[in-house]
């Protein structure tokens, strides 16, 4: 059965048509503008948008065939020959910032050997936003890495931290009269998770749960040095990381063993790197094998959140490598387009107010840094960026101090380990022949970035019969 919800700017309303959606979308209450300066931007990851990164672990594994639907990056997006033509679009639509990432291995290609050419184009790059009027923010380090700092270890070989705070030092040092907002890790968790539990990011490692443990610690340590080594050499910058928060839930409420699983997997994945930031040290058992992490106590002028999904959590006694925790997306609930093996995740609006009020104790600005869904008919995404809008504006209402909405992507990109199946972008992109086709719902959200504000005009432009969702 369809339900309307309201959707209000100030004092009018537009009706919403959707599905299943009793406890995705809330009733909407009164609106109002955001706040002045708020910033509606798009996020971006160096290789998956600039093509040509054959320096990197990420190259290697593709070269080894581990990409689930046997694709390559490629010239990706093109934006190491052609950035520029996406800043215009971002710019038409009326996007007023833009994340990306600096791929370390073109930097510093060598240990020790950094390539001047390449960072010329970073700034290259950071000036073209500035001229189209796009506040930048740069992360360094987006799950990719030089080939010769994958053979040292990565991050859990000898003087790991030390060689990316040279590194960063680098970067801001050539670069920060440019940005102000350095991201300084995505996902660690992610980056942890994948790599040495499930076996599906490089290195490929599958069930080491201490050893996932062993690197957010690393991540940590590192983040805070390259913290530390922002602020010595720009002392007003802000440095956060971006932490992606995914909403567990038990498959049966009224069953322990599902309610302990989901709790553990919610501690491992969700509360590990923001525990270290918050307090300085993980909860028992983990802090046994953690060492002193004091120093990493508040290492951050701002929490950025990647938010995109719930998924439901049994106990399964059969898989005692994941923990004992069997991960799943119900077929019943909203989702958007499926990856080669499995359902990419609910599309669960809600999910922005629990990582808020999370990380809101860490008593930090906060910046959602990334949120969207893979949606190549552009089913789902419209009423997607139309109730996490909503639930961005009931936060700040109550008084969370958000100071940006960064929606994941601009342009379809190459999404990871499962290549060009899956489409995220606000912008359609035939990687072939590079044309690129502006999706209805890149327009809705730049009437929203334009306007600072959403409107039933806005909707009605260009859903004219209202946004429905049709369930898979």
């Amino acid at each position: 059965m369809d339900e309307a919800h309201d959707l209000e700017c100030g004092n009018v309303k537009v009706k919403q048509n959707s599905r299943n959606l009793t406890d995705v979308a809330p009733r909407v209450t009164a609106g109002s503008r955001f706040p002045e300066g708020f910033l509606w931007g798009v996020s971006t990851a160096a290789h998956q948008v600039e093509g040509g990164n054959d320096n990197n672990q990420w190259a290697a594994w593709e070269q080894a065939g581990r990409i689930k639907s046997g694709d390559r990056s490629g010239k990706a997006c093109d934006w190491w020959n052609n950035a520029e033509r996406d800043f215009d679009l971002a710019q038409e639509m009326g996007i007023n910032a833009l994340r990306l990432s600096v791929e370390w291995s073109r930097i510093e290609p060598r240990e020790g050997r950094y390539d001047a050419l390449a960072v010329r184009r970073y700034r290259q790059m950071l000036e073209a936003l500035h001229q189209r009027g796009i506040q930048p923010m740069v992360c360094l380090h987006h799950f990719t890495h030089p080939l010769w700092f994958e053979q040292r270890g990565a991050f859990l070989g000898g003087g790991a931290a030390d060689l990316f705070g040279r590194f960063v030092r680098h970067v801001v040092s050539a670069l920060g009269d440019l940005c102000q907002h350095w991201v300084t890790f995505n996902e660690p968790n992610v980056y942890a998770t994948l790599g040495y539990v499930l076996g599906e990011f490089p290195p490929g490692r599958r069930g080491q749960i201490l050893t996932a443990v062993a690197l957010v610690n690393a991540l940590a340590r590192a983040h805070t040095q390259a913290y530390r080594a922002i602020h010595e050499l720009q002392p007003q910058a802000q440095v956060g990381w971006a932490h992606n928060f995914v909403v567990f839930q038990p498959a049966r409420p009224g069953a322990r063993r599902d309610r302990w699983v989901t709790g553990l997997v919610n501690e491992l994945f969700n509360e590990s790197f923001l525990r270290l930031i918050e307090l300085g040290k993980l909860v028992f058992p983990l802090s046994l094998a953690s060492g002193d992490l004091t120093e990493v106590k508040g290492a951050c002028d701002f929490v950025g959140l990647n938010v995109y999904s719930r998924f439901h959590v049994a106990f399964d006694a059969r898989i005692a490598s994941q923990m004992f925790a069997r991960v799943f997306v119900p077929p019943h609930v909203p989702q958007g387009d499926h990856g080669v093996e499995q359902p990419y995740g609910e599309a669960y609006p809600a999910a922005i107010r629990v990582a808020v009020e999370r990380v809101a104790r860490i008593g930090k600005p906060i910046y959602v840094l990334e949120n969207g869904v893979p949606d190549a008919d552009d089913r789902i995404r419209p009423w997607l960026i139309v109730n996490v809008v909503q639930e961005l504006d009931r936060l700040i209402q109550a008084g969370q101090d958000i100071r940006g909405y960064f929606h994941w992507t601009l342009t379809d990109n190459f999404e990871w380990s499962e290549g060009w199946k899956l489409r995220f972008g606000l912008v359609a992109l035939d990687p072939k022949t590079q044309q690129r086709t502006v999706r209805n719902s890149g327009r809705l959200y730049g009437a929203i970035a334009r306007g600072n504000c959403i409107s039933p005009e806005m909707v009605n432009q260009y859903f004219p019969a209202g946004i429905e969702l049709t369930p898979d």
